[in-house]
């Protein structure tokens, strides 16, 4: 599976590693995933979904379901029918 959050899209990103010497080569920065399991009272049913951390500490705030709406409204495939 890919390292992409399903939530908000992050995803891998590249950059330099530099060395003491100044020395600049290539190294990739992976998003902070986990896999989680949500259970949605409005559809009753669980959810399992691969998301960030910063994905989580939304839902923390907002609630799984609101959270879920407000990614489609702008656009994004959760890929979790509501």
């Amino acid at each position: 599976m890919s390292r992409v959050c399903q939530l908000t899209g992050k995803r891998p990103i590249v950059g330099n590693k530099v060395s003491h010497s100044n020395k600049k080569t290539k190294r990739r920065f992976l998003p902070n995933l986990i896999t989680k399991r949500f259970y949605i009272p409005e559809l009753d049913r669980w959810e399992t979904l691969k998301i960030s951390t910063s994905a989580l500490r939304n839902i923390n705030k907002l609630g799984i379901y609101e959270y879920l709406k407000a990614q489609h409204a702008k656009g994004f495939d959760t890929g979790i029918k509501l």
